[in-house]
């Protein structure tokens, strides 16, 4: 037994030393290098998001198989006390150094002082941060529009205007105004010598000029300010110590084209405004834009609190052409005796194509510039310019029957010809007709009786009735008219 003493001792020394170093060698240490890159400032956007971090670390053999990697982002300050997690490798995917990564940046990075580092899981180990560095993410990265997209501004002597990012502005217009989050500067334009004024920086989405000149807005990027889409139209602002002349803008140009929709005027920014068309006022126009698909003399009166303004458009639109029919409003034919009266509309339109229609119904084979009438009705024909700018202009004549010699004390709805005639004794310039409602309103009253002028509208109950009076010299004849559906 007392032999056998060293032989156990031995044994439990040697077993100890294996546990100690077994137990050294689970709780050793990797040291992580400071990460490198050759990227700043960081210019991220929904295009290009995507860089390359290289780190060293050692011992290789220090990394155990389950290892992950993961690359921590600071706080735009610089501190990790809030890190967020931007990379994590796979298990085991990176077993030598220099390791390389390839990550994205959150979309609501923004800020000067940025920092990266690196962590291991196993054995869990912290890197060293990398140098401070800038990162914005351009989460907008478009030009847009301040102002409503207009030129020009004027504030009286002694006030102020207040520029803003339009939001949602015209139909073309990406306003960054749907990121919440955004800020801007805003700056002013000193002309090519000298370098532009930054005026207002960090701000929300409005800037109030007190000095005249050329303003713009820019949004706040920082250091990827310059390299960004992200900023506005100009507008020049003046002041005013009198009235001032404004400049009227049409959104569609002008000229403009009537069928790609209304146009919208608008002016510099006021208080109060009164939109004319050749001089009369619009009423109800008395907002900064107004909109509209007729060309013409367009003017405005703007007041600015303290001074007044005033603009004026000649408002052409493309596409307008000339069209004449060879008869006049109002014609005849003797039925009867089969009389045809061949109809013509001559113009200017580019490659115009026709449509003819009477009572409403389209003719469907009459698709030149000529018609040959046979019938009694209200006709119309449409043309249409098929190149550049796409315009329809319609033009209307009746065509009755030259024959007709009583005085007709029905009309028919369902015939679809719903205007009233005469035989043609009675429609000179020595006959007066007068034609009252049943309320008393007088429909017609005057020579030169033509059946164009009074149309009968279609009804929903009671057949309304009418009544005339006609009067030739010292003749005149009295009676009524149904209408029928």
């Amino acid at each position: 037994m007392i032999k056998d003493l060293p032989t156990n001792l031995h044994r439990s020394f040697l077993f100890l030393c294996m546990f100690f170093f077994a137990n050294t060698n689970v709780s050793a240490q990797i040291t992580i290098g400071q990460p490198t890159f050759n990227f700043s400032p960081v210019c991220a956007s929904p295009a290009f998001n995507s860089y390359d971090v290289n780190f060293n670390f050692s011992p290789v053999s220090g990394l155990l198989a389950t290892n992950q990697f993961i690359v921590e982002l600071s706080a735009p300050d610089g501190s990790f006390t809030k890190a967020t997690v931007i990379y994590t490798s796979a298990v085991g995917e990176i077993v030598t150094s220099p390791g390389k990564i390839t990550i994205a940046f959150p979309t609501n990075t923004a800020g000067e002082k940025y920092r990266l580092r690196i962590k291991a899981t196993a054995p869990a180990s912290t890197g060293q941060p990398s140098i401070e560095f800038p990162v914005y993410y351009r989460v907008h990265n478009a030009q847009y529009t301040i102002n409503n997209f207009i030129p020009t501004a004027t504030y009286c002597a002694g006030g102020n205007y207040v520029l803003s990012i339009d939001n949602p502005g015209g139909p073309l217009n990406d306003s960054p105004l749907k990121h919440p989050d955004l800020t801007y500067n805003w700056y002013k334009n000193n002309g090519l010598v000298l370098p532009e004024t930054l005026v207002a920086t960090a701000t929300n989405g409005s800037y109030t000029v007190t000095q005249p000149g050329v303003y713009y807005a820019r949004t706040n990027y920082g250091a990827c300010i310059l390299s960004s889409n992200s900023y506005s139209n100009q507008v020049t602002v003046t002041e005013s110590t009198t009235d001032a002349n404004t400049m009227i803008t049409s959104s569609l140009g002008n000229p403009f084209c009537p069928s790609g929709g209304s146009t919208t005027l608008s002016v510099s920014g006021g208080i109060k405004y009164e939109w004319f068309k050749e001089g009369v006022k619009i009423e109800g126009a008395n907002k900064q834009t107004y909109d509209t698909k007729v060309s013409g003399l367009y003017s405005v009166k703007i007041d600015f609190g303290g001074c007044t303004g005033n603009g004026s458009i000649n408002l052409q639109s493309e596409g307008s052409f000339i069209g004449n029919l060879n008869v006049p409003n109002s014609n005849t034919i003797n039925v009867e005796t089969g009389e045809t009266l061949d109809v013509t509309i001559t113009n200017d339109a580019v490659d115009p194509s026709y449509k003819w229609y009477v009572n409403g119904t389209l003719i469907t084979d009459a698709i030149t510039d000529s018609y040959l009438i046979t019938t009694v009705g209200n006709y119309k024909v449409a043309v249409t310019q098929t190149t550049g700018c796409t315009t329809t202009k319609e033009f209307n004549f009746q065509v009755s029957d030259s024959n007709l010699k009583n005085i007709p004390n029905i009309v028919s709805l369902s015939s679809g010809f719903n205007t009233w005639d005469l035989p043609g004794d009675y429609k000179n310039a020595e006959t007066n007709v007068m034609i009252v409602s049943s309320q008393g309103q007088v429909m017609f009253n005057g020579v030169d009786y033509d059946p164009t002028k009074w149309e009968i509208k279609d009804f929903k109950n009671i057949n309304p009735v009418y009544y005339y009076i006609i009067t030739k010299g010292s003749e005149e004849k009295k009676g009524s008219i149904t209408v029928i559906k």
